[in-house]
């Protein structure tokens, strides 16, 4: 069971494989294994316990920095999440952390949950993947329906009273006019975008 894996100089915590969309463009309907070797459907979800012992058997400090993204939403397990972030903190609070979500946390638990990232998360990625609520839900099906994308905006937003920095971020599958509308949005919103390749 991958609970750790590698990409590039940084370590990937995969925690859960649950999740508030069924994106259309999502790795996992095409893969079972990053980087040829690594699978990450879990068996069960890992605890705090298993998560640390997992991470404390590498050298943590060889890694730009640890992120949160597996086969699934990391929000959804978001109170284990802080766990652990907090607990590399206190190993070293030099070490960079990075969440990559779909921004559904505050609907997942039912209140702000920000306010909890501020000095344990360094970087936020929210997937935005889509212009309006309607093409949103149109490729990212999301168990929220409509109100997904506003809800995944306006956590962007929060986040960034909390966290140095939130990026939101499209795959390139869309097009140049909806990328650009997309770009807008996040520049009005005073957030970072990024185009982020597909994975296939």
């Amino acid at each position: 069971m991958t609970i750790s894996y590698e990409m590039g100089n940084s370590l990937y915590l995969n925690i859960t494989n649950r999740c508030t969309n069924a994106c259309d463009f999502c790795v996992r309907n095409m893969h079972d294994a990053v980087n040829g070797e690594d699978v990450l459907w879990l068996e069960r979800e890992p605890d705090l316990e298993m998560i640390s012992e997992d991470i404390s058997k590498r050298e943590i400090e060889k890694y730009e920095e640890i992120v949160a993204c597996g086969y699934g939403e990391p929000m959804l397990r978001h109170d284990t999440l802080f766990e652990v972030f907090r607990w590399l903190k206190q190993k070293d609070a030099s070490i960079k952390t990075r969440i990559n979500t779909n921004g559904h946390g505050n609907l997942i638990a039912n209140y702000d949950i920000t306010p909890e990232m501020q000095g344990i998360v360094d970087s936020l990625s929210v997937s935005m993947n889509a212009k309006d609520a309607e093409h949103y839900d149109k490729i990212c099906h999301s168990i929220y329906g409509f109100p997904a994308f506003d809800e995944m905006l306006e956590f962007a937003k929060k986040a960034k009273l909390h966290v140095p920095n939130v990026t939101l971020t499209v795959v390139d599958i869309l097009n140049g006019e909806d990328i650009e509308e997309c770009k807008k949005i996040a520049h009005g919103l005073g957030l970072s975008f990024r185009v982020r390749k597909m994975i296939d």
